[in-house]
């Protein structure tokens, strides 16, 4: 229809502009020939009447005068000519000068009877037209004759100019016309969807039949929400009255949510209605999202039956969906408490109105369940979801007994005739409260399901399923669903409580390897923060070790990995340290040492679990002397240590890095700088650097930001180095170790060189002592003596020179003797016939301690005393060996007017055979060095 409409219109356009243009065509001829008529008749009278042509035809010679004129006319009028004649019909002017003087061509006599006359004839170039015009005297006597012709070709040459407009407009006019017959083309198509007349007659057919067979209901709303259309099914759905239709869905009686949701105009999918005693589903969509006439298409299903068919299918996908959704919401942490509240709050409200979770009583901490006397299991509420706060179950704490002599799970009614029997026997519990029931029965609780949590044979505990109010009671079905549900919450709770009971060990393992606090020391003020890993406890550690003659060492270390493993490594290894630190060692050498026990230890492990070797640990030891303030670091794969200043600056000292322990062979090399006093040594470990969300360089940034600045106190300085880089838990192990040095004062240091002599020990006796008493240490006085005399003799006897003592008086009183031997004495038993050997084994008795340690330059032999503990009853060996053990030493010291006792006694001395000499006290002849 639309093509035919086009066609139509198409054809009458055509055939108005044919007949316009045919039209225009002959009226143009027409209109040429009168033109032409008009025009040279009009030339021929006002030639004929011009002034001065009557003369001219008097005159001699007529063609002289007028052939001029008469050119000059023709072209100016643009005829084919303008001959003028005398009433012979001879020629006095043409356009062809040949032609001038010869007769006149055509009827000219009708003219000399004094009228004009037009005639159209056929020339040379096509149709002419020629207008003939008397020349009369003043007394109306004909004396001549005007000829003035055209073609009509030249008329219709200026006629011919106006058809291109004409065609134009008539062009134009086609193409706006075909435009507009386009246009309402494409509008018809559009309305019918392209669709033929048949089809359109089909389509609408089946549009009645199916919107008055089908099962479902049709409502189509226009943009004022009235109903403009509604099929029987509709009708019958929502008992629409008979004039329904143009009314609004406000007005059809409808209930106010489904006349709501009707006025809506929104996209709604299988909406669930109420219509009387039916479930409708609702579905509707916008009219206008393609294009169309804005409006509501309403579809409308009666889902009654259909949902009590599915509604068992319903309910097992849920159960599904609940059972996928406990699966990722328990255990998600290792807690068991924390897991055991997952477990309640999954089961609430989808599948329970309340759920209780009830666990044996040491469960919580790790441990295995305990079964009581009477073969109870004494258990408390550990998890609860319920609907609101006032609810009468158990709180959480409470304990529950229960019986395990049951493995499946049971649900029972609260209203049940022999409810006692039930809670008692069947369920297992050993407690009958019928208060409590009757309170629950008063909130509205109606059902239970019972079922234990047990894992791997043991019983964990027990949980309850609560429905209450409206909710329907459990059935068979809900049983099943709630053992599955509980057995794959008890796989996570035991996971839990074995990680629970490995964690716990781990974390008492590491507590008792870890250092329990910081030794008695006046070189440093120290202070230290251990924080285990987010995941568990590991294998850094710290450690400060007091050494021989004011220096203290201080140990950081980081061994790979979590757990038992690392904790029980970090263990040998800060059992191996001080072992190594006993010997006086240098931190290179240390480190060696300690690398080698690595390796050992790695190659042990690999052989007894048949892998490759690990690589162990990393370690910072360093050693800082009280007196000269000078530190020692070696450093094994461990990041190098902080140095803040007393002026608030943070230097990073050059130590090299060497391998990580266990890694390789390569020797370890130590770096020795000085520390000003009142600095503070920051050692750590790189957890408190580096993690997940930043890289070594910029924590080191953040740590030296951190440390600059004012002075504070090494306790300050840990917690605010933990505050400013570890905000959160850590993801790995942090150990921090922050010492403020000192350096001893000079009176509290004293030297003195002796002379590789026998007969200097007296003098060295009598400077100590001397010292001594200037201090305030009469007391010691004895002691120190008798150990410098032993130590200096056999430094004399047996070492080389040169050779030095030095006295430190710190919170210990400190003798040592240097020289530059590389041998030491050894302690043993002096057999009863021996006249040496004694002397170390009464060094050891009166000393706390004492030991040997290697320099680069020899060996110094060093003893420890502790001030002030002697009983008051006199120097300290006068019960075993007299009352003035030193009477002629010291008589000869201080009375030099006796000379020969004086005499005498630097005699003895000299020769070594007086008691500190070389007699029963002195190691010289048997304390031997040991030839290595």
């Amino acid at each position: 229809m639309a093509g035919q409409v086009f066609c139509l219109v198409l054809l009458l356009v055509l055939l108005l502009v044919t007949a316009g243009m045919v039209a225009l065509f002959v009226q143009g001829r027409q209109d040429s020939m009168d033109e032409a008529r008009a025009r040279t008749l009009s030339v021929a009278e006002t030639f004929a009447h011009s002034p001065g042509v009557v003369p001219a035809l008097e005159s001699a010679n007529p063609t002289a005068i007028l052939q001029p004129h008469a050119e000059q006319v023709r072209e100016q009028t643009r005829v084919e000519y303008v001959v003028v004649a005398n009433t012979r019909g001879i020629r006095y002017t043409h356009p062809d000068p040949e032609r001038i003087g010869k007769h006149f061509v055509g009827p000219y006599k009708e003219a000399l009877d004094g009228e004009g006359f037009t005639r159209t004839f056929a020339g040379i170039h096509g149709p002419s037209v020629n207008s003939v015009v008397p020349i009369e005297r003043s007394d109306g006597t004909v004396i001549g004759l005007v000829s003035v012709g055209i073609s009509v070709e030249t008329v219709n040459s200026a006629a011919d100019r106006s058809i291109p407009p004409s065609l134009a407009v008539a062009a134009i006019a086609l193409a706006l016309t075909t435009g507009a017959a386009a246009l309402v083309t494409r509008r018809l198509r559009r309305q019918t969807h392209g669709l033929e007349p048949a089809e359109m007659t089909r389509m609408y057919e089946h549009h009645d039949a199916v919107l008055h067979a089908v099962r479902e209901g049709v409502l189509i709303l226009d943009a004022d929400h009235r109903l403009t259309l509604a099929n029987d099914e509709a009708r019958r759905l929502l008992d629409l009255p008979p004039d329904a239709e143009g009314r609004a869905v406000t007005e059809l009686g409808l209930a106010p949510g489904t006349a709501a949701l009707l006025a809506s105009g929104g996209s709604v999918s299988d909406e669930v209605l109420r219509s009387g005693n039916r479930l409708l589903a609702v579905n509707l969509r916008p009219t206008d999202e393609r294009g169309g006439p804005p409006g509501t298409v309403v579809t409308l299903r009666d889902t009654t039956e259909l949902r009590a068919v599915t509604g068992q299918a319903e309910s097992v996908t849920e159960r599904l969906l609940l059972l996928y959704e406990a699966s990722a919401r328990i255990g998600t942490t290792l807690d068991v408490t924390r897991t055991a509240q997952e477990l309640a709050d999954v089961a609430t409200p989808g599948f329970a109105d309340a759920t209780t979770v009830d666990l044996v009583g040491p469960l919580p901490q790790g441990e295995d369940p305990a079964v009581s006397a009477e073969g109870g299991l004494e258990m408390r509420r550990t998890a609860i979801a319920a609907p609101e706060r006032g609810q009468p179950l158990y709180p959480l704490g409470r304990k529950v007994g229960f019986v395990p002599s049951r493995t499946r799970a049971v649900h029972v009614r609260l209203d049940a005739e022999d409810l006692e029997h039930e809670v008692v026997a069947r369920i297992g519990r050993r407690y009958w409260d019928p208060e409590r029931v009757r309170n629950l029965m008063d909130h509205g609780f109606h059902s239970m399901i019972s079922v234990p949590l047990h894992a791997r044979g043991v019983i964990l505990g027990l949980v309850n399923f609560w429905r209450m109010d409206d909710s329907e009671r459990f059935d068979d079905d809900d049983l099943s669903f709630a053992e599955e549900l509980v057995a794959r919450a008890a796989v996570s709770l035991d996971n839990a409580r074995r990680y629970t009971r490995e964690h716990e060990m781990a974390v008492t393992l590491q507590r008792n390897l870890l250092p329990r606090g910081v030794p008695d020391q006046s070189a440093l003020d120290v202070a230290h923060r251990y924080l285990p890993a987010r995941a568990g406890v590991g294998g850094d550690w710290y450690d400060v070790i007091p050494l021989s003659g004011a220096r203290v060492a201080l140990v950081v270390g980081d061994v790979v990995g979590h757990g038992v493993h690392a904790a029980a490594t970090m263990g040998r290894l800060r059992t191996g340290i001080h072992n190594f630190s006993a010997l006086d060692l240098a931190p290179d050498e240390l480190l060696g040492h300690l690398d080698e026990l690595v390796a050992r230890i790695d190659r042990e492990e690999a052989a007894a679990d048949g892998g490759v070797e690990i690589a162990g640990a990393t370690c910072l030891y360093a050693i800082y002397d009280g007196v000269s303030g000078n530190c020692a670091v070696a450093r094994a794969g461990h990041p190098a240590p902080l140095l803040v200043l007393p002026d608030g600056t943070v230097e990073c000292p050059d130590v090299p890095a060497g391998l990580p322990l266990g890694v390789g062979s390569m020797p370890f090399e130590a770096a020795e700088f000085h520390v000003p006093e009142g600095s503070r040594l920051v050692l750590y470990t790189d957890g408190l650097v580096e993690g997940r969300a930043r890289d070594i360089e910029t924590g080191l940034e953040l740590l030296r930001d951190c440390l600059v600045g004012r002075d504070r106190t090494p306790e300050q300085t840990c917690d605010d180095v933990l505050a400013a880089m570890l905000p959160e838990q850590p993801g790995d192990d942090v150990a921090l170790l922050v010492a403020r040095t000192h350096v001893l004062d000079p009176e509290q240091v004293a030297r003195w060189p002796v002379a590789t002599d026998p007969a200097a020990v007296a003098g060295v006796r009598k400077k100590v002592a001397q010292w001594l008493t200037a201090r305030g240490l009469y007391e010691e006085a004895f002691t120190t003596e008798l150990i410098l005399s032993e130590l200096v003799t056999n430094a004399v006897r047996y070492g080389e020179g040169p050779i030095e003592v030095r006295l430190l008086y710190d919170r210990n009183l400190i003798c040592e003797v240097s020289d530059t031997s590389s041998t030491a004495p050894h302690l043993r038993y002096a057999a009863t016939t021996d006249e040496g050997g004694r002397g170390l084994f009464l060094v050891a008795q009166f000393a706390a301690r004492w030991g040997t340690r290697y320099t680069e330059t020899g060996k110094v032999i060093w003893s420890e005393q502790t001030v002030g503990e002697s009983d008051g009853e006199g120097p300290v060996g006068a019960g075993l060996f007299g009352d003035d053990l030193f009477g002629d030493d010291e008589a000869g010291d201080e009375a030099p007017d006796d000379g020969a006792r004086d005499e005498d006694a630097r005699g003895d001395d000299a020769h070594g055979d007086d008691t500190l000499g070389g007699g029963v006290f002195s190691g010289g002849s048997s304390d031997r060095p040991d030839p290595r």
